[in-house]
């Protein structure tokens, strides 16, 4: 029996622009992402037999191979060619979940990381290939850091980091179904997109203030107007404490602040919590 312990970081969007629909029924996508220090911790037992179980401190998170988890091991050993052993996953969570910060996608991931490092039958593209079967966040959040993303997510190109920077995270209290939001969006009349190419160059440049004026989300413009509300007043929390930006984080609803000083995000994170107990002051990995 052996045993592994692996975190599992969360991803925000500092930028998201959605530039056209895909054959496939999916979207074509051109992300900017970047990893937080916000993350789960994965205990990863590997044993006899074959048994697969997957056990979270989360209740409403699935058990079963619909747990992204689960079903990155699954595949991971079907492209790998070995025999399944039995295996134990247990999920201390951490991230707000349906929140768009890829907890799921990044528990996957780090099952993926754990597994190659263990067997070593994927080269690291390979590896990539089998999280973009499990879903089009893991690739990005195997590699994690500051990257660009197209496609559905799984294309990677590596940019300059993110300058260090606190980053306050905070979740409303009310679901945002993706489904519904990408059927809102119509590529061809989206009144605002992200500025990419200035976001890239602000990042090449370690132009903290530069990245923050950048940051930007499509997704915004389509949500509900009563929700539309709702984030725009933590937004104005997060301005008035001090957050050089504000944008949500992947289809939502979680809306994150970047921060130059710690006492800003301090205060920022106390006056949210005030109404969100989902409310995290995390940094920039």
């Amino acid at each position: 029996m052996s045993v592994f312990v692996e975190t599992a970081n969360a991803k925000i969007n500092l930028t998201l622009d959605v530039t056209g629909e895909r054959p496939d029924g999916y979207h074509d996508l051109c992300m900017v992402m970047q990893s937080v220090t916000l993350c789960d911790t994965l205990q990863i037992m590997i044993r006899e037999g074959t048994r697969l179980e997957v056990q979270t401190t989360n209740r409403y998170i699935p058990k079963n191979d619909k747990n992204l988890a689960a079903a990155a091991a699954v595949q991971y050993f079907r492209n790998a060619g070995i025999p399944r052993p039995g295996l134990s996953i247990f999920i201390e969570k951490n991230i707000p979940v349906c929140a768009g910060l890829g907890g799921g996608s990044s528990d996957g991931a780090a099952v993926l990381r754990v597994l190659n490092a263990r067997y070593g039958a994927l080269t690291s593209e390979q590896l990539l290939e089998t999280g973009a079967q499990v879903g089009s966040d893991v690739p990005y959040c195997i590699a994690g850091g500051t990257m660009l993303a197209q496609g559905k997510g799984e294309l990677l190109s590596a940019l300059a980091p993110l300058p260090p920077c606190y980053v306050v995270i905070c979740k409303p209290d009310f679901p945002i179904s993706t489904p519904i939001l990408f059927s809102k969006i119509n590529c061809t009349k989206l009144r605002c997109r992200p500025d990419t190419g200035g976001m890239i160059s602000a990042l090449e440049e370690g132009d903290l203030s530069g990245v923050a004026r950048r940051v930007y989300n499509v997704f915004e413009d389509v949500i509900e107007p009563k929700r539309r509300e709702e984030l725009k007043a933590i937004r104005t929390v997060m301005i008035d404490s001090g957050a050089l930006g504000v944008s949500m984080s992947g289809t939502g609803p979680s809306m994150f602040g970047l921060f130059d000083r710690r006492e800003s995000a301090e205060k920022a994170q106390k006056r949210l919590l005030k109404r969100y107990k989902e409310s995290f002051l995390t940094r920039s990995v």
